[in-house]
């Protein structure tokens, strides 16, 4: 992955998470390339509301899937989510803050920077 990849301020992109491990290839950061049809590159801080409105729309997070590598997630953690994911629970008035340092450029393609900015926190520590 490019070492030059780009936030949605234009500067470079930083990590999301490193525990739970984020990210399309896990390793932290919500970059993406073609093979990424879900555009994992929402670095979110999840909430109850939007956990529970992911399992609602057929996404459970929060079950633990090990054989699949994936620990459960719970409210409190950072995770990259779908971009069409996190744009429908904002219209939806449930979309989860976001770390805008963390969240790679392509989301601008989905989600509206108006909209990005509306739902923004500042960067936790990792």
């Amino acid at each position: 992955m490019s070492s030059d990849a780009l936030n949605v301020l234009g500067t470079p992109l930083e990590a999301c998470c490193r525990d739970p491990m984020t990210g399309y290839y896990r390793d932290g950061y919500c970059h993406t390339d073609v093979s990424d049809e879900g555009l994992h590159v929402v670095c979110a801080l999840l909430t109850d509301d939007f956990l529970a409105f992911s399992r609602r729309r057929g996404n459970d997070l929060q079950t633990p899937r090990p054989e699949l590598g994936f620990p459960g997630l719970q409210a409190g953690d950072r995770w990259c989510l779908c971009a069409a994911r996190w744009d429908e629970a904002c219209h939806a008035g449930c979309a989860p803050p976001v770390i805008l340092e963390a969240t790679h450029e392509s989301a601008l393609r989905v989600v509206s920077l108006k909209d990005l900015k509306a739902h923004a926190v500042g960067r936790p520590p990792l």
